[in-house]
């Protein structure tokens, strides 16, 4: 068999495509679900600049001065709505990170244990190599290690953002979209796009 039909049956490139094709959707919901983060920490921001303001208002010289309990409850209602914010990127947006980053975990070790599996050998194989159409199989298993590596850096920037959002922090609340602002920096820069691009011609291969 001729070396450009053994690339098109082999087990290895069958994985290798499943993995990007599935790489190209994941990579998809990352960066939705980091772009519906952006309002959400906008909104805390907002919040937090609320709650300082009213902390300053002197209630009991001003018109209010009849609703003692009104800046009680009013902290309580701007506390609960912080509250559920931080929770909804908690168990959800967060979460939804954490599902791409682990997916494509799955799939870059499931290709390298097949390729484990096989030997050695497939690096030296002429089907393996670089071609008109495909990238070698060594560029393309350290494209799919860098991903991973990509994703989880910056799931852990992520997480370690949102952990140290607290309501006792009403100045942090307030930074959140700036230091955000940095994360989509790193979360949407072109790592994976410029790997699924150098694989495109692969991807549509026979």
């Amino acid at each position: 068999m001729d070396p450009e039909g053994l690339a098109c049956t082999h087990p290895v490139h069958s994985a290798l495509r499943k993995c990007f094709r599935d790489l190209r959707e994941q990579n998809e919901g990352w960066k939705r679900t980091l772009a519906a983060c952006t309002p959400l920490l906008a909104s805390l921001a907002n919040l937090a600049e609320q709650m300082r303001a009213l902390r300053k208002v002197a209630f009991g010289k001003s018109p209010l001065r009849g609703f003692p309990d009104l800046p009680e409850r009013l902290g309580r209602k701007q506390r609960g709505a912080v509250e559920a914010l931080l929770e909804e990127l908690h168990q959800d947006k967060l979460q939804e990170l954490q599902k791409v980053r682990d997916a494509v975990a799955v799939r870059v070790s499931g290709v390298s244990l097949l390729c484990e599996q096989l030997g050695d050998g497939l690096v030296s194989t002429k089907a393996f190599q670089r071609s008109a159409l495909w990238p070698s199989l060594a560029e393309m298993l350290e494209w799919l290690l860098d991903t991973e590596a990509f994703y989880h850096h910056v799931y852990l920037e992520v997480k370690l953002l949102l952990l140290q959002a607290s309501c006792e922090d009403l100045a942090g609340l307030q930074a959140l979209p700036a230091a955000w602002a940095q994360v989509l920096q790193h979360g949407q820069q072109s790592v994976v796009e410029d790997v699924l691009l150098k694989v495109c011609f692969f991807l549509e291969a026979p």
